[in-house]
């Protein structure tokens, strides 16, 4: 009896497309904190764009009518303001990933999209961080990748100033996630249960009513500047808005060179900071 070994050929391409795409998507979107659009806002830009045109309205100053007419002659219209719009432009990059499976190795599909899935969300989440450093710049009181519960609600504080009313989110550097929980730790926030559950698994849920997460990306050498070390970044779902086109994408093609598959992962995506007072960054 002949056995055909069918793993690797033409024949299954189907069956292998089927798991690698959705291996590669769903780590994709389970690696990234921004890929989802919870923290960071994306807009879909239709096919054949590759920008989007994101409208920044400026605000306006209500005029308050009393019985007696108040800024208006009884029964007269009060005049209007025209609120200044501008735009800022997403101009979309493309990141991508490519690997070859042999016929020959049996590696696991799934294992492939997970790794592919997991590049193309570091090289997102990474382009999103870079742009972070165009937030407001709030100086911490203590030496490079220090934090403090205080620090976090001075930049609150600050946001909240500039009008902003709506939910904040904040993002922790790896460095200084240390020097923070050792604040979490200190007296100030003994006997209490928030300090109990931070010590006991790390998770610290929200400070000053923040959300709180910590990236793998934001760190002394996130932005490559000397003297630049951010340690926390708070802002709104307004500071930061990015751009996508059709999600995460992936091609698998028959490579009769390689005897086996080529597997492209892809992603075109951009990202801008919208309103910098929206948002402010810890450090040095």
């Amino acid at each position: 009896m002949a056995y055909v070994n069918e793993y690797g050929s033409g024949i299954n391409l189907d069956a292998m497309v089927v798991p690698v795409k959705a291996a590669t998507v769903f780590a994709a979107h389970e690696a990234s904190l921004y890929l989802g659009g919870q923290l960071v806002p994306m807009i879909q830009v239709p096919a054949g764009s590759a920008s989007a045109q994101v409208p920044l309205m400026g605000s306006v100053t209500a005029t308050t009518v009393t019985a007696s007419g108040g800024e208006t002659d009884p029964g007269a219209d009060f005049a209007s303001t025209l609120a200044s719009n501008t735009k800022k432009t997403i101009a979309l990059d493309l990141h991508a990933a490519r690997t070859v499976l042999r016929d020959l190795g049996g590696i696991d599909t799934d294992d492939m999209g997970r790794i592919l899935g997991n590049s193309i969300a570091t090289a997102f989440d990474k382009a999103i961080t870079d742009k972070m450093e165009g937030l407001t710049f709030q100086a911490s009181a203590g030496a490079a990748n220090t934090l403090t519960a205080n620090e976090i609600s001075t930049a609150v504080g600050t946001i909240r100033g500039t009008g902003e009313t709506g939910e904040l989110f904040g993002i922790i550097s790896t460095d200084a996630y240390g020097s923070l929980m050792g604040n979490i730790g200190s007296t100030a926030f003994a006997g209490g249960d928030f300090q109990t559950s931070a010590m006991r698994n790390g998770y610290f849920g929200s400070i000053a009513g923040v959300p709180l997460f910590v990236s793998s990306y934001l760190n002394d050498t996130t932005w490559g500047t000397v003297g630049k070390d951010p340690g926390c970044v708070i802002m709104s779902r307004d500071a930061i808005k990015g751009a996508v086109q059709g999600g995460v994408k992936v091609e698998v093609a028959r490579r009769p060179e390689a005897v086996g598959f080529d597997i492209v992962a892809s992603l075109a995506a951009g990202v801008e900071v919208i309103d910098s007072t929206r948002g402010v960054w810890i450090g040095q």
